[in-house]
């Protein structure tokens, strides 16, 4: 593939994540970017950028990247510390033409190899600490070079090392070709590689524009979602897009979020429904970390409708909004909804919305012949222009979740007669005679506040087991448990576990298969 300029048209029917910057630098080139860290690859840099200085940085990056020898059409691995500069990183790349194909911090040695292996020979950019991560990795057989963001390395070309270099004119990919690479949060395996297009990520935007189009005034939106996860370069692109500050965090510790939130006081937070969860408590902080906030959004996983009700109860905004989208990388924003202060603990979380404005067409189709419905849920599949292009490596993978044109997104759930979707389980997920998982793990954390999580998973005899962790690690109280679950006879009993040791995604998705494994292998154990 070989990058090409492009004319205007072509541009406003893609999206260009090397332009970015500079674009939003041209409208207002005063907005400020916070953040509540340090950059590696920036260090003198502070935790305030204004958008034209961003620009600035990612011109000069790219120039960096382009003397390193990085050039159109090429992958470039990005696998760092988690920090805001891998978005910096990655659109430097783009600017040039070059494919950024992120990498998960949280991802082992060994799956990082074997990543790096389906890439094709990539360059790689990274840090010190991720290479004696990757020592066991056989780098130099599986990258075409190894670029590291500061500091300097044998063997290792050093961004730091090449401040100064030349800049370059933007190079544009074509329309429909490569442009992004994330990958999937591996809750049942390797990670694949989806493949992003600037079709498919301007597709993507029309749906959350929406949202945004909400906010009456420039107000800060606060981030809190992995640095390398698609929904970020979304995220990022709307928000420069209409000139809004923004907040990006790293950390999630409550104490420093409720600190943070205080002093910067936010109309909208993006964030992980985990976090959200972990935040719960500061719902009653004295602080009043959330009462600036007017719009809460969340979406990759499902989120407690009691979790939403607090965080909604504590804004001392008129009339706040929570709103869940529901998606996953390969299809981006398929449906959502939102919840309001006086219903949402009424609210049936199950149900995950409607079809957004100039978003995807949703089916739900029998698994068994028969009409989908909430005792007999079918498969849920999508379709638009905004479905990823291809798993990268794995065409035929890819290919066999296509029906039709239709995309099956691996969960099952049915529509109610007014539209409405509800999602029961993952596929892999499902334990026979259990109508859904999530619905008993809904029900039971709101009526059970001491619990921090609860996740229903199959045991050693694909019985129910539900897995609970409570605030604080503090012991189950069984007979408040057994009152809470009375209508559930079929549930075997609770395995409590520390809260920090949940086998967790990069995205913080419970990996419920690695944790069935873990009940099957204490339960067979020697005495």
């Amino acid at each position: 593939m070989k990058g090409f300029a492009v004319g205007n048209s072509a541009r406003k029917r893609g999206l260009y994540l090397g332009i970015l910057p500079e674009t939003a630098a041209d409208k207002n080139p005063s907005t400020l970017l916070t953040l509540d860290h340090d950059l590696d690859v920036l260090p003198e840099e502070g935790r305030r950028l204004t958008v034209a200085e961003l620009a600035w940085h990612v011109d000069d990056l790219a120039g960096r990247l382009w003397a390193a020898g990085v050039r159109p059409g090429e992958r470039v691995a990005i696998h760092k510390a988690a920090n805001f500069d891998v978005w910096v990183l990655a659109t430097a790349a783009a600017r040039i033409g070059a494919v950024p194909a992120m990498l998960s911090p949280a991802l082992d040695g060994a799956t990082v190899g074997a990543l790096l292996g389906r890439l094709e020979q990539p360059h790689l950019l990274t840090d010190a600490h991720k290479l004696d991560a990757l020592a066991d990795v056989p780098l130099t057989d599986l990258t075409n070079r190894v670029i590291i963001v500061t500091g300097s390395l044998p063997g290792a070309t050093s961004l730091a090392e090449l401040a100064g270099s030349p800049r370059v004119q933007p190079v544009f990919q074509g329309l429909d070709e490569p442009a992004l690479i994330t990958h999937t949060s591996g809750t049942t395996g390797l990670p694949k590689l989806v493949v992003h297009t600037p079709r498919t990520q301007r597709a993507r935007l029309r749906p959350q524009l929406f949202l945004l189009s909400l906010m009456r005034k420039q107000e800060t939106v606060a981030i809190h979602v992995p640095f390398v996860h698609s929904r970020l370069y979304a995220a990022m692109a709307l928000c420069l897009s209409r000139a809004m500050p923004v907040l990006l965090m790293n950390g999630s510790a409550a104490d420093q979020v409720a600190t943070l939130f205080a002093k910067q006081r936010p109309g909208f937070i993006e964030a992980l429904p985990n976090s959200f969860l972990e935040w719960e408590g500061l719902t009653d902080d004295p602080r009043k970390p959330f009462a600036s906030v007017k719009y809460f959004s969340s979406t990759f996983d499902a989120i407690h409708p009691g979790t939403i009700s607090r965080l909604l109860g504590s804004s001392e905004r008129r009339a706040p909004l929570f709103f869940q989208i529901y998606g996953q990388s390969e299809v981006g924003p398929a449906v959502g909804r939102p919840y309001f202060r006086k219903s949402a603990h009424r609210t049936d979380g199950r149900c995950v919305g409607y079809p957004l404005p100039g978003s995807a067409r949703v089916r739900v189709v029998g698994r068994d012949g028969k009409r989908p419905s909430k005792r007999n849920p079918g498969f849920i599949e999508v379709r638009w222009d905004g479905l990823a292009k291809s798993y990268f490596g794995e065409q035929e993978r890819y290919d066999a979740n296509l029906n039709g044109g239709w995309w099956r997104t691996g969960d099952v759930g049915y529509r109610t007669r007014r539209g409405c979707l509800h999602l029961l389980d993952r596929e892999v997920d499902v334990i026979p005679g259990v109508h859904s998982n999530l619905e008993i793990e809904d029900l039971v954390l709101g009526r059970l506040r001491e619990l921090s999580e609860l996740v229903v998973v199959p045991g050693p005899k694909s019985e129910p087991v539900p897995v609970v962790c409570t605030h604080e690690d503090q012991p189950l109280d069984r007979d408040r448990w057994r009152a809470a679950v009375t209508e559930f006879p079929h549930l075997a009993d609770p395995v409590q576990i520390p809260f920090a040791e949940l086998p967790r995604t990069a995205t913080l998705k419970v990996r419920r298969t690695e944790l069935s494994r873990r009940l099957r292998e204490t339960t067979t154990e020697p005495a």
